[in-house]
């Protein structure tokens, strides 16, 4: 008769699981990302229109009406990542201040941007505004994720 050993994995099913939880933990973080940026995009829509609103129409300092815009980005971002993204409803006031500290380095990078190419170089602020999002997207979900919402 054979002893079969309890609880005892073999390599491959060890190996398995293994990959099958990096698959799942992969999967997770797409999924996440996918959500972030679509969430984001609401979150630049508010930014930019409120951005074009203030410096076109009524002739604010671009640096000002970006941080203005920005910040109105930002509370919309934080609310439906903290529901739909990272789904966490604990430590909100922590959370919102730890996300708001990240939106503060997309201020301050795409500020930045104005002074080295519309300040610098006389490009467009609104094209060096739209120009700034991609970047300023992946800092902070990078950021966000793991520490905002970790």
């Amino acid at each position: 008769m054979t002893e079969i050993e309890i609880g005892a994995a073999s390599p491959t099913s060890t190996a398995a699981t293994v990959t099958a939880a990096d698959e799942t933990s992969r999967s997770r973080t797409l999924r996440q990302l996918v959500r972030y940026t679509l969430i984001g995009g609401s979150g630049v829509v508010i930014d930019f229109v409120v951005f074009l609103l203030l410096h076109n129409l009524a002739g604010m300092d671009e640096q000002l009406a970006n941080a203005l815009s920005t910040t109105l980005g930002i509370a919309n971002n934080f609310v439906l990542n903290a529901l739909f993204t990272f789904e966490r409803r604990d430590r909100l006031v922590v959370r919102f201040l730890r996300f708001y500290a990240v939106g503060l380095t997309g201020i301050v990078l795409t500020n930045l941007l104005f002074l080295a190419f519309t300040d610098g170089l006389g490009i467009d602020a609104n094209l060096v505004k739209a120009a700034s999002l991609p970047l300023v997207l992946a800092l902070q979900f990078v950021l966000n994720r793991k520490w905002s919402f970790a």
